[in-house]
């Protein structure tokens, strides 16, 4: 008769301790334990799935009614151990917590735990998933545990500790299993696959092991998977599992990084029609973007946090595209993703959606994408004041300046050097006005004076550097107050409201004792108004006036927003004045 085949993480499940992968800590001192007799009456195993929590509940369970254990580990020859295998033996019983989680099901276990085992030495239940136990079964069991008999054992297993009542961890001993490492599950994926006669490549050794994500018995199960196609390489995991693979998870980055929709959405598209599943391709993107982050962030110590997916050049290189902004939002954009997919109609069309808004921030109104956004415009401004952008003598047709740009070099607050202009297309964003002869009304800045040569050719160089100052110094009426105020204020505020402070049209003026910053009613204005910012600007105020003053923060545009609200718990220390006079 033909042997019928079995799972090859049954097949290979561990007969003694020492079998056990990568979990050493814990299976040392099981050994040690048996060995000289303190076993305790209570375990609780902790950990992630297919870490080994249940194979080693079945070994303890064993070896502490082996009749000839090994080295604290069972012999698996003497009737109590082939018995306790095979289930035969009713003393060692196995519970899934799951499906038996009633207050019911623990009264009858508890009723029938005080009998002394009939074949073996210890009674032994093992009570897998312990934390699905409703709160009246936890108090059931718990009298149990607080007065067991001599011959009783008790192992529970749990992947989710929090959900177990500290009164039950209290009286166990916890052992926490860990996520097995790559190169651990690679090792044993080759030995299996040895013993098995499969063609495995160490490149899909390796991807299997990632894609477990630290579980065995995961892993057993894609190699289980795999070993119909003959040669088991990296393509074969790849089609067989559904991921997308670490080159192809790259290249659609590089889309996202150009912000080249069109060429995103047919990188998905290619992803799609080869079977790829959605999650996992979004997934995918951001487990490369963690990745970058970390390298961006520690780079001299991120290399053991890193996944290994990707060679390190080509996280290098994405480091010096993407800020840690832009990273911090695509991540976020892409768990959001994730988890609209658990309820999406169409898998596909909220996976577009993603990536449509992962090239294009604009798309996004939210803080995030925001920030994301000011960081590239700082990031374009540091390198102008850098040198990155020549700094030689204007070209003939010598572009404009946007309102807000950082002079480059030394020069002085309030002042722009006449060699460094910043275009449109330096800058991101739209221009502060479409017609720079004609600002908005209200916005209290001036136009630039036109050259010789017509508005874009300002002329002599004096002339020159007096039009790429900033509108919102020019309309401060005291241009050194305004200057000496934002160098003492940008440092102390966030990279994104630092921009906008400069570039918007916010402005400042010192009156005798009275000093007056105005800001709009946008973002700006309900960011820097709140209770949090209120003593910086204070601060800032009166280290530029070199002296204690009045401090009034003005409302610019229509209606009072809320955060007026927000700084009348301030009134002892600032006057809020509005447009309405509140």
């Amino acid at each position: 008769m033909e042997e019928t085949y079995q799972a090859l993480y049954r097949k290979y499940r561990p007969r003694t301790f020492d079998d056990v992968w990568g979990q050493e800590h814990i299976t040392e001192t099981l050994k040690r334990q048996v060995e000289a007799g303190r076993t305790s009456h209570a375990y609780l195993f902790v950990g992630t799935r297919g870490t080994g929590k249940t194979t080693c509940a079945k070994l303890l369970a064993r070896a502490v009614n082996c009749a000839h254990p090994v080295n604290g580990s069972p012999c698996n020859e003497c009737a109590a151990c082939r018995g306790i295998e095979s289930g035969a033996i009713m003393d060692v019983v196995e519970i899934d917590a799951a499906s038996n989680n009633g207050v019911d099901n623990i009264r009858a276990l508890r009723d029938e735990a005080v009998f002394s085992p009939a074949e073996v030495k210890k009674r032994v239940y093992i009570v897998d998933e312990v934390h699905m136990l409703s709160p009246s079964a936890f108090n059931a069991l718990l009298k149990i545990l607080e007065e067991p008999p001599e011959h009783l054992m008790f192992i529970l297993a749990t992947t989710e500790l929090r959900k177990v009542p500290a009164t039950i961890v209290s009286r166990c001993q916890r052992y926490n299993f860990r996520r097995l490492d790559a190169g651990v599950i690679c090792e044993r994926l080759k030995y299996v696959a040895g013993k098995e006669n499969l063609e495995l490549t160490d490149g899909a050794a390796e991807t299997l092991s990632r894609l477990a994500d630290g579980g065995m018995r995961d892993a057993l199960s894609l190699l289980d998977q795999c070993s119909g196609r003959g040669l088991i390489d990296e393509n074969c995991v790849l089609d067989v599992t559904g991921a997308a693979g670490s080159a192809r998870t790259a290249g659609l980055l590089s889309a996202v990084a150009e912000r080249d929709s069109m060429k995103a959405l047919d990188a998905f598209d290619a992803l799609w029609r080869d079977g790829k599943d959605p999650a996992g391709v979004l997934g995918g993107l951001m487990s490369l973007m963690r990745d970058i982050l970390l390298l961006s962030v520690a780079p001299k110590g991120s290399a053991a946090l890193l996944t290994g997916a990707y060679p390190l050049q080509t996280l290098r290189d994405f480091s010096r595209i993407f800020t840690r902004e832009e990273l911090l939002r695509d991540m976020s954009a892409c768990q959001d993703g994730i988890s609209a997919l658990r309820d999406s109609p169409s898998a596909r069309t909220t996976a577009e959606l993603c990536l449509i808004k992962l090239c294009d921030a604009s798309l996004s109104a939210d803080t995030a994408s925001i920030i994301s956004r000011l960081s590239r415009v700082e990031a374009g401004l540091e390198s102008i004041k850098s040198g990155v952008i020549s700094t030689a003598a204007p070209a003939p047709e010598a572009p404009r300046a946007r309102a807000g740009a950082e002079p480059a070099g030394d020069a002085g607050p309030g002042t722009e050097p006449a060699g460094v202009q910043a275009g449109p297309e330096d800058i991101d964003g739209p221009p502060p006005w479409d017609d720079m002869d004609a600002p908005p009304e209200g916005s209290g800045a001036t136009p630039p004076p036109p050259g010789p040569a017509g508005r874009d050719m300002p002329g002599p160089p004096e002339e020159q550097a007096g039009s790429l100052r900033a509108p919102a110094r020019e309309a401060a009426g005291n241009e050194g107050f305004w200057g000496r105020f934002l160098d003492a204020v940008c440092p102390k505020i966030p990279v994104g409201y630092r921009f906008m402070l400069r570039g918007s049209d916010a402005s400042g003026e010192l009156r005798g004792g009275e000093a007056v910053i105005r800001l709009s009613e946008g973002m700006l204005y309900n960011s820097l108004s709140s209770g949090e910012n209120l003593n910086k600007l204070r601060a800032a105020a009166n280290e530029a006036a070199g002296r204690e003053v009045r401090v009034t923060v003005e409302a610019l545009g229509g209606g009072v927003k809320r955060s007026i609200d927000e700084l009348r718990k301030f009134k002892d220390t600032v006057r809020f004045t509005g447009k309405d006079g509140n």
